[in-house]
């Protein structure tokens, strides 16, 4: 059973009306409805039909279909000298601003270096494969 099921409740709350009023409206036969137990529940599909109209989305239904998620990550690195600070950063800004194709994800990147303590702190904010791919990316040229 897939279909969405209404409480009495809700469907009130979508069509502004009095919680009575629409039960009334299941009595009177005018709503299809089932008993579910002691409390009625009406399908999406009866609900359309008796308002001659599609039936509007609450804001958590819209929510869910368009979820969204975010990675925020900090690396820090120790006794990493100038040069290597400038490859990782050269990397670090070209993967983050290159990010034209329409399934990138959008991916900030902001970076501190403290050149006497050797100590870079690179701060990592987008989407979980895109942040993976730059932590990828950092790997290979920690590793060279």
């Amino acid at each position: 059973m897939s279909e969405r099921l209404y409480s009495v409740e809700e469907v009130a709350d979508r069509l502004g009306l009095h919680v009575r009023t629409v039960r009334g409206y299941v009595r009177d036969g005018k709503l299809p409805a089932v008993r579910i137990g002691k409390q009625y529940r009406i399908a999406h599909d009866d609900l359309a039909t008796f308002t001659g109209r599609p039936v509007p989305e609450t804001p958590r239904e819209t929510a869910a279909r368009q979820r969204h998620t975010e990675v925020s990550s900090i690396v820090e690195i120790d006794a990493i000298s100038p040069e290597t600070f400038g490859r990782l950063s050269s990397l670090l800004l070209g993967a983050s601003s290159g990010r034209t194709g329409p399934d990138d994800e959008p991916l900030r990147v902001e970076t501190v270096y403290s050149p006497e303590r050797g100590r870079l702190k690179v701060i990592v904010i987008g989407g979980l494969a895109a942040t993976a791919r730059l932590l990828d990316y950092m790997e290979g040229v920690l590793a060279s």
